[in-house]
């Protein structure tokens, strides 16, 4: 009896798209420090509100690239698809955000806003753990 041993290689990981999710996260977590900085000028002065809503629009574009990166990462990119809920949900927290901040409701807009930094500061911390190896 002969056995045919067939040898796969492990998927090969590409480095790209992890260094691309890794600038996105500080971008989107910069994004949302930024915005709670402009959560208090919105209370401090005339023209918070349109920085604040421009801004609110700029974050939720980049949790859109982040969503993307994390989709790289894992095809093509040939990692673990464990980013992507992450980045779905923050994406998805951040558009309920955007709608409570425009109907006025504020007990509910900023403590969300508040999960929302802790939650890229906590994707932030499992970006960075992964090596970028090619």
């Amino acid at each position: 009896m002969t056995a045919q041993h067939t040898l796969t290689a492990p998927p090969v990981q590409t480095a790209w798209p992890l260094r691309l999710l890794k600038a996105v996260v500080v971008l989107h977590v910069a994004a949302l420090l930024f915005q709670a900085v402009t959560a208090g000028l919105l209370l401090s002065s005339s023209g918070g509100r349109a920085l604040h809503t421009t801004s609110g629009i700029a974050l939720a574009i980049i949790g859109l690239v982040h969503l993307v990166a994390a989709i790289l990462v894992w095809r093509p990119g040939g990692g673990r698809a464990s980013f992507i809920a992450p980045a779905a949900s923050i994406l998805v927290l951040t558009v309920v955000a955007a709608v409570l901040g425009v109907a006025g409701l504020k007990v509910l807009h900023l403590p969300l806003g508040v999960l929302l930094f802790g939650g890229g500061v906590m994707q932030l911390g499992r970006v960075m753990a992964r090596p970028a190896t090619a």
